[in-house]
């Protein structure tokens, strides 16, 4: 199979799954690559998501480590059989790696989760306003490339609108419903969208209003992708320099324990309809 200089994110976890099935088993690569009959510095690049591996050998890999988890075992198969292009793929080469990302994250999840304080989920933007998010960065970006980052974010919304929707719960804080990007209409048809959106059965908005003064994680937008199985769960974080995904068990815990406070200080999504309804109206 051939390698890849740049492989993904999804690529990267495989590895990194199989790395740490290895090091629990207290396994070298020495041993891996015994048992796949393959050179020790093709362990090292599968596991660093630079080679692709072969279902039959993820198989192999977890019966000789003796991982007992079945159903883990079965979804590691599952990311080394799907090997075709995504919709995100068009976009190779013109945007930056980490959105495309975000965007095979997403279409893998079983259910997502995000948290926001400046803005609106970016699954439920309208293009008028992802257009002044994406408008208001510096350095600043060309026409095209603001047009194209808009043109992934709407192809991003696919997840919430195929045959088998993804589960979507998002924690938006009063503070983002009342930031105006693009000016009070952009933002007006925009409140308006998300009310509307929040009423499909499988999308929940939950508004945290000031009031409930501080929380956690207040500082930076989270989007949790759950996975097949709780060891594949990933959380997102923006960044300066790009997202940041992480995956280690204490970073899973603590993002999951700051998602369930914020589910018990928001209002329920009723409430929270109505309170978008009322700030929309105020503008």
């Amino acid at each position: 199979m051939p390698s890849s200089s740049t492989p993904t994110e999804r690529q990267k976890r495989l590895g990194t799954e199989l790395r740490k099935m290895r090091v629990a088993a207290e396994a070298t690569t020495a041993y891996a690559a015994g048992l796949l009959g393959v050179d020790r510095t093709k362990i090292s690049n599968m596991e660093v998501g630079v080679r692709p591996i072969a279902p039959d050998r993820v198989r192999t890999l977890a019966c000789n480590y003796a991982c007992a988890d079945d159903k883990y075992t079965e979804a590691l198969v599952k990311m080394a059989e799907q090997r075709e292009r995504g919709w995100w793929e068009q976009y190779r080469g013109t945007l930056p790696p980490g959105l495309l990302d975000i965007a095979e994250l997403e279409w893998h999840a079983t259910r997502l989760r995000t948290a926001q304080t400046v803005h609106l989920p970016g699954l439920l933007h309208t293009d008028g306003y992802a257009r002044a998010v994406f408008g208001a960065v510096l350095p600043a970006l060309s026409r095209l490339e603001v047009e194209l980052r808009v043109a992934h974010r709407m192809e991003r919304q696919q997840v919430l609108d195929r045959e088998d929707p993804i589960p979507y719960v998002g924690y938006v804080h009063e503070a983002a419903l009342r930031m105006q990007f693009g000016g009070r209409q952009v933002t007006q048809a925009q409140l308006r969208h998300l009310c509307t959106m929040s009423e499909r059965e499988h999308i929940d908005i939950r508004v945290i209003p000031v009031s409930r003064g501080a929380f956690p994680g207040a500082g930076h937008a989270l989007l949790y992708a759950h996975g097949v199985v709780p060891q594949l769960d990933t959380a997102q974080l923006d960044s300066a320099h790009g997202p940041e995904f992480m995956h280690a068990e204490a970073q899973l815990t603590k993002y999951r324990a700051q998602l369930d406070w914020l589910e018990n200080a928001s209002l329920d999504p009723a409430e929270s309809r109505d309170f978008v309804h009322a700030i929309s109206g105020q503008m």
